[in-house]
């Protein structure tokens, strides 16, 4: 082997030594373009954890959640979430067509969460109802929710007699501020407490 071939041989080693410990440092000033830009929103169980979540409710009993959102979107976002609440006839958002329920809002949370952030919020609730054993209904009275009273004279859901139980869905739609139009338009997720509303404690 010639000077000048152990020459070509030496700068090729280095270069590459070079670049195998220089890698963390370069890591960190390439920065690659963000591809896929989206929310997370999620609800967890008492003990935040995918788990433990209430089903069997109890009249005037307190159940706690903890409802979440994820923004990976590039920018601050502004979110609105409506807590709404349907039997099992009544509609629900179109996962298929990204279009929200038709049904009312019980109940509006606002957040402003920054670009890469997580927003948590404890979520309590506690429904009052009656149960009409003539028409094997339950009428609801009221919901609270974090503290605050809201009305649901007009809510009922009826015996399942499939499910064996009184089936209702405590669920919450994510809605996104549109800067140019400057509405919230649905976002196209949701999530829910699929809720058995028990007659025991009558």
């Amino acid at each position: 082997m010639s000077l000048h071939e152990y020459r070509v041989l030496f700068v090729a080693v280095t270069g590459i030594l070079a670049l195998v410990v220089a890698s963390p440092a370069l890591s960190r000033l390439l920065v690659l373009p963000r591809t896929e830009f989206f929310t997370e929103f999620w609800i967890l169980g008492p003990n935040h954890m995918a788990e433990d979540y209430p089903f069997n409710i109890s009249r005037n009993q307190n159940y706690s959640v903890f409802l979440g959102i994820g923004n990976r979107l590039g920018y601050c976002a502004y979110y609105l979430v409506e807590v709404k609440f349907r039997n099992q006839t009544q509609s629900t958002p179109d996962s298929f067509n990204r279009t929200p329920s038709s049904l009312p809002s019980l109940f509006n949370i606002t957040a402003f969460v920054a670009d890469e952030a997580v927003w948590e919020l404890p979520f309590q609730f506690s429904f009052d109802y009656v149960w009409d054993e003539g028409l094997s209904r339950v009428d609801f009275l009221g919901l609270w929710l974090n503290d605050v009273w809201l009305n649901m004279t007009d809510y009922t859901v009826s015996w399942d007699p499939d499910k064996r139980e009184f089936r209702g869905f405590l669920f919450l739609e994510l809605w996104l501020y549109n800067v140019s139009s400057n509405v919230f338009q649905y976002h196209g997720r949701f999530v829910g407490l699929r809720l058995n509303m028990t007659v025991e404690t009558f």
